[in-house]
């Protein structure tokens, strides 16, 4: 790929309101994952690891920690004097004087200027809250062979689940002749993954139209993609078949972290062909004492266990006091789980405290329990 052939924006200003107490202060893309990484890592790596070399990350809610984080360019190797990691806010005002983007398409729009600084020739557009791995090269390769306009991302999901997500419809050629937003019944299984690749000059042109257009959502999906297949333009789903998760909720979150203790999980985090970019944390190794019992468990550097573990995720800096009982969770940096507790299906968010004996979740339970504050503990 020639050098600024292609430029990334991540979309990361969503508030991520599904993710409950886990967002009221930090931005979703800075949420926590897999021990000791945070969900930005993971389209940040891509970018990296596909050769491109200039990224606007364009953050809007909760963002102070994000936009610190992400002003470290150099911790995914995109710190020289010809690339770089740029975090890129709102500009205009919305009714209640706050700067926002109106929708997925006004947030390129309002950063047309820093596009056109390096004059791309194409325009990559990223959620930045999935945890996967690809090669956006691999799909620009694929865009210039089918000489399209605008590229998708898709990933075949269930039938029955379809319903859930934007769905593309092909003629069976690769070309996208429909797209439907949460069909009730869809045509297809091929998921939009949020992905997508566009000619930039044709999209410039088109979104300094809808920059004007007073009834238009200045969305992609409800603007920008319609009009594309209505004017008859080259739009083609790309198959991406690889792992990819949408950690929109307390429960996808705990599913994505569970998944790292399936040996057969193809998301490998330790591949050093493909590595995924972290901030470096000084930390103790992980300590396991002599009475400690562990049974199928993710363990993360500064971890220390003297209790027991079941098929759980701990990250780094956890705590497992002894005679603690930690079954089917996930515990974030910094959770001290102390004696006699037992956690069961539960998600324990940064740096909580959970007493002494203190009994939450269950095996039988429908959903993941959070748990977001300190939990007072007491004698038996």
């Amino acid at each position: 790929m020639a050098q600024n052939e292609m430029l990334a924006m991540i979309l990361a200003g969503g508030r991520g309101s599904r993710l409950k107490d886990l967002t009221t202060k930090v931005a979703k893309p800075a949420v926590f994952y897999g021990g000791k990484y945070r969900i930005i890592d993971f389209p940040l790596s891509n970018c990296a690891n596909s050769d491109i070399d200039v990224v606007g990350v364009l953050t809007q809610y909760e963002s102070v920690l994000l936009n610190s984080y992400v002003a470290q360019d150099g911790r995914w190797g995109l710190d020289s004097k010809d690339s770089g990691v740029y975090v890129l806010t709102p500009r205009e005002k919305a009714d209640e004087g706050l700067d926002v983007y109106r929708g997925t398409a006004d947030a390129i729009s309002q950063n047309i200027d820093f596009i056109d600084t390096y004059d791309p020739e194409y325009l990559l557009i990223l959620s930045g809250d999935h945890i996967y791995k690809m090669n956006y090269a691999q799909m620009l390769d694929y865009h210039k062979q089918m000489k399209a306009d605008a590229t998708i991302a898709v990933r075949p999901v269930p039938l029955k689940e379809a319903s859930r997500f934007g769905i593309m419809n092909t003629d069976g050629h690769g070309k996208i002749v429909e797209f439907e937003e949460k069909p009730a019944n869809p045509k297809s299984n091929l998921a939009s993954m949020g992905i997508y690749i566009f000619s930039w000059k044709l999209l410039r042109k088109m979104l300094v139209e809808d920059m004007k257009n007073p009834n238009s959502s200045h969305d992609f999906g409800k603007d920008i993609i319609p009009r594309m297949l209505g004017e008859n333009r080259g739009l083609f789903a790309y198959e991406f078949k690889g792992y990819w998760k949408d950690v929109g909720t307390i429960d996808s979150l705990w599913e994505a972290n569970m998944d790292l203790l399936d040996p057969k999980n193809p998301l490998n985090l330790n591949d050093p062909s493909w590595l995924i970019y972290t901030e470096d944390v000084s930390t103790l190794p992980a300590y396991i004492g002599k009475e400690a019992k562990i049974n199928k468990a993710y363990i993360t550097q500064g971890v220390r266990v003297e209790g027991s573990v079941t098929n759980s995720v701990l990250f780094t800096g956890a705590v497992v006091e002894k005679g603690a009982q930690v079954i089917d969770s996930v515990l974030m940096p910094g959770v001290v789980v102390e004696e006699g507790a037992v956690l069961t299906r539960a998600l324990v968010a940064e740096d909580v405290r959970v007493g002494q004996n203190v009994k939450i979740g269950s095996k039988d339970s429908e959903g993941i329990e959070l748990v977001a504050k300190n939990v007072k503990g007491g004698t038996k």
